[in-house]
């Protein structure tokens, strides 16, 4: 039986609509068939159980309690996934582990997880896809309340200020989405579930995608931007097949990374359909024995930036000096967004295949 297995994580600030929202996921995808699992809040647990950051030794005592519980605990659960009998099966993280990464300095957080034997790398994109529920403190303030969760204590300039630092942490993950409070709430939710939907092929796995060559931008400026991540990304394609574009990639910093293979078929300029997944090392290196010998390799650095809760990527390249890509992916075609005013924008060039990886890889001397 071939298996469709997600593991996601819903995240959020404080009174950000999280318990509404898994009720939610839990009732829409099981209608559609899928078996959903929940890994528990983690600190709601440790909490509401007594072991509090307080009457620990120290808060980092408390976060070190934390993410060994967290860690052990979704092992567990993966476990348990693995074992069940079910054509389509949906995890669901209450918070993943880099949730927890706000509460210390960058230097405590790798220490704590160096000790566990991981990486922040891993750790992040573990999770194949993140959705970050914006707090009522940042555009609903009225609806915010600290009295529904005895594990809630921010005011709501620390609930918003927390928001921005979850953000920035989880930036650099391929695939995250930020819902904000541009509607009211049952419309909040409702994008979330048309969100989760859309990354989850239902009902077909559709890349929705803008590009736009733009000029080279200042590097300095946007590795000093709190929510911009530095992604190197290695990409080879493979000898095609059926007119489908095939590819492997290998993404990671820091000396991390993790692999994938992404098979593509194009529907128009902007929409295309998309399957990836990941891969061991072992079956990237295996991959790369079929690589098409008329490509060549794609290096680049891509810098993930949110702006106004869209995620931009922005590629630059070894042999250009003068240029660079955005790239932008969208829930629909006619989506609108605000590119960052240091982002000088040439032109669009989505329906422009020249500008296509694929062709780069064709072109470059």
């Amino acid at each position: 039986m071939s298996r469709s297995v997600h593991k996601i994580v819903i995240t959020g600030g404080p009174c950000a609509g999280k318990s509404t929202a898994l009720s939610r996921i839990q009732k829409h995808f099981s209608q559609l068939d899928y078996n959903v699992v929940f890994v528990p809040e983690t600190a709601t647990e440790l909490i509401t159980s007594g072991v509090t950051p307080w009457n620990c030794g120290s808060g980092l005592d408390f976060q070190k309690c934390q993410l060994r519980f967290q860690l052990e605990k979704e092992r567990i659960f993966d476990f348990a996934a693995g074992t069940m009998d079910c054509e389509k099966l949906l995890i669901v993280c209450d918070r993943g582990m880099i949730d927890n990464k706000v509460y210390m300095t960058q230097e405590e957080f790798e220490g704590i997880i160096t000790s566990l034997g991981q990486n922040e790398l891993e750790l992040r994109d573990g999770y194949d896809a993140v959705f970050h529920l914006v707090t009522a403190a940042k555009g609903a303030q009225e609806f915010y309340t600290t009295g529904n969760n005895t594990a809630r204590t921010e005011t709501v300039e620390q609930a918003a200020e927390l928001d921005d630092k979850l953000i920035a942490a989880w930036t650099g993950h391929p695939h995250l989405r930020v819902i904000d409070n541009s509607t009211d709430f049952e419309g909040k939710i409702s994008r979330l579930i048309a969100e989760i939907a859309f990354f989850l092929g239902e009902p077909e796995p559709l890349e929705i995608e803008r590009k736009f060559l733009i000029e080279y931008p200042e590097l300095s400026l946007l590795t000093s931007i709190e929510s911009c991540r530095r992604v190197e990304i290695i990409q080879t394609y493979l000898k095609p097949s059926d007119g489908q574009e095939l590819r492997v990639r290998q993404r990671g910093e820091n000396g991390h990374f993790i692999y994938f293979e992404t098979i593509k078929r194009s529907i128009t300029g902007m929409k295309r359909v998309e399957i990836e997944r990941r891969l061991t090392k072992d079956e990237y290196l295996a991959l790369l024995m079929d690589a098409d010998t008329s490509k060549r390799q794609i290096r680049k650095d891509r810098y993930c930036l949110m702006y106004k809760n869209r995620y931009f990527e922005i590629d630059v390249y070894p042999f250009w000096n003068d240029r660079a890509i955005a790239e932008i992916e969208l829930s629909h075609e006619d989506e609108e967004f605000e590119f960052p005013e240091f982002i000088n924008v040439i032109k669009e060039v989505t329906d422009d295949k020249a500008y296509r990886n694929y062709s780069l890889a064709t072109d470059i001397d």
